[in-house]
């Protein structure tokens, strides 16, 4: 594709502007950056509006503008399991997360896994769950990526042989040094603007597309029956139900997601944000639909797109779209605000994945020792290295539809939800039984993925009758079967149970209290 010169020149612009404020942001709110819950939670200070940018960034990301819309280009309704779930979740959040954030600030947690090492007094078992993050959130920022380089790639700016990545690479340098600077201060000041950008970018698509094609009408008529609805089958309804659930169960386990609650300055700012965060799934459902505006303008026939769809696949879909309706001062803001919308997610999970390693694995196991300043500065090393263990996945797993990166990371991340969710009610399940249920979930998600070539949904055969499901439910009912079993075999034992925390500490209200460890 020619390079676009005027599209590079306003993206370009925009991404001097928030790297500009993701250095400035160091002085945001000020704190001591040498303190890991400074650095890695901004000081627990965030009020409603910030953690509502936050956390949209934070869960809206490339997988919201490029995965969504191009599972919906290539395989139609199947996308919009994406909508009902991040309404489904919210309740959810309203009911259990303050608890964390409560528990966390009464004990100086700053991770799920700090959380798990008190409520059950198991350092293997927080273990576990911190290696399952930080392992869960490389491929979600591996989609980032891929976000990232789709758009750059749409602008005209392909390199070949050795530097293929360097676009890539300068972008993420550039996110790597605010980050290290900065903290979680710097994605969270971006937000705001990301989400400014992307609500002007998806109103204008969805008023301008449809009168570009002849109304709405025209885009429905031009979508494949075949791709309006679920196919009539066990194996899609199933597929489709097991998809929404499992990546509801998911979605606020995830490292990112929990940094973005504890990083809120009260149990209400989480409740507020649980009731207004579904102003963004509205946004979700406008931005799949993107997906049938491009088979609707024909993108994937046109001879201009054809190397690209070649390489990216249904991920270019969106990003032709707007090359073939919009100027191109407006393609160069849409695409900054895409290309944002990945390094805003991308931050926080990095971030997020840092703070497990240095809290959970440096300071538990290798240095238990270290100052507060050698712990922080090992969060923020590992936060440039984690951002090079996603691009091995670019490297090395397929893409066709960037969604399965996230849907990978789903597999994983739900096996945290027995020890983490369950354990904010009750002591019960034995942390031995919970971290064999563990390795036998996370071996077993992972078996299944593998040998389907990584993607998302497994023909589990059920008396004989094959029934498609996402491979993230299966093992974690797997995970959750073996932990009630073992909890109660091990639980005859009557092992003295060691948890530091205080029925009282679930509803603390403010303050960073003692205990921790």
């Amino acid at each position: 594709m020619p390079l676009n010169v005027t599209a590079l020149i306003v993206f370009v612009f925009f991404f001097g502007v928030v790297t500009f404020v993701g250095f400035a942001a160091a002085r945001w709110k000020r704190g001591d950056l040498d303190q890991l819950h400074e650095w890695g939670l901004a000081g627990g200070k965030f009020g409603t509006l910030i953690t509502w940018f936050l956390l949209g960034g934070d869960l809206y990301t490339a997988y919201t503008f490029i995965a969504v819309p191009a599972l919906a280009f290539g395989a139609g309704a199947l996308a919009f399991f994406a909508v009902p779930y991040t309404i489904v979740v919210y309740p959810f959040v309203f009911l259990v997360f303050p608890r964390l954030w409560s528990v966390a600030r009464a004990r100086g947690y700053i991770t799920a896994a700090d959380f798990i090492r008190g409520r059950y007094g198991d350092r293997w078992l927080a273990l576990a769950i911190a290696l399952t993050g930080i392992l869960a959130t490389l491929p979600y920022i591996a989609l980032q990526l891929i976000g990232l380089e789709v758009v750059i790639a749409a602008m005209g700016v392909q390199l070949a042989g050795v530097l293929h990545y360097l676009p890539l690479i300068l972008s993420f340098g550039i996110l790597a040094a605010f980050d290290y600077f900065s903290g979680l201060r710097a994605p969270a000041a971006i937000a705001i603007i990301k989400d400014i950008m992307i609500y002007i970018t998806v109103f204008a698509a969805v008023i301008v597309i449809p009168l570009e094609v002849g109304g709405w009408g025209k885009v429905f008529s031009a979508v494949p029956p075949e791709k309006l609805l679920l196919p009539d089958n066990l194996g899609s309804y199933s597929g489709y139900a097991s998809l929404f659930l499992g990546s509801a169960m998911a979605l606020f386990l995830y490292p990112h997601s929990v940094t973005g609650v504890l990083s809120s300055s009260s149990r209400h700012v989480i409740r507020r944000n649980a009731a207004l965060l579904p102003a963004y799934s509205f946004l979700l459902g406008l931005i799949a639909l993107l997906g049938f505006m491009a088979l609707a303008v024909g993108v994937r026939e046109m001879p201009a797109y054809a190397a690209a769809f070649k390489e990216f696949g249904p991920n270019f879909a969106v990003p032709a779209l707007f090359l073939q309706v919009f100027p191109s001062w407006f393609v160069g803001f849409a695409f900054a605000a895409i290309g944002i919308g990945a390094l805003v997610p991308a931050a926080i999970m990095s971030i997020a994945s840092a703070n497990l390693f240095s809290r959970n694995i440096y300071r538990e196991f290798i240095n238990p020792t270290c100052n507060p300043m050698q712990e922080s500065r090992m969060a923020k090393t590992m936060s440039l290295a984690v951002k090079v263990g996603a691009l091995l996945f670019i490297i090395y797993l397929p893409h066709e539809y960037a969604i399965q990166m996230q849907l990978l990371g789903g597999i994983w991340i739900i096996h945290t939800f027995p020890a983490l969710i369950f354990g904010l009610y009750s002591r019960w399940l034995n942390s031995t039984a919970l971290l064999i249920g563990w390795a036998v979930g996370m071996s077993a998600g992972t078996w299944m993925a593998a040998s389907i070539n990584f993607q998302a949904i497994y023909p589990l055969v059920i008396f004989g009758t094959p029934v498609r499901l996402y491979i993230a439910i299966i093992s974690v009912v797997l995970n959750f079967a073996v932990s009630v079993l073992l909890t109660l075999a091990f639980n005859m034992l009557a092992t003295a149970r060691r948890d530091e925390t205080r029925p009282s500490d679930y509803y603390a209200l403010e303050g960073i209290g003692g205990g921790g460890h």
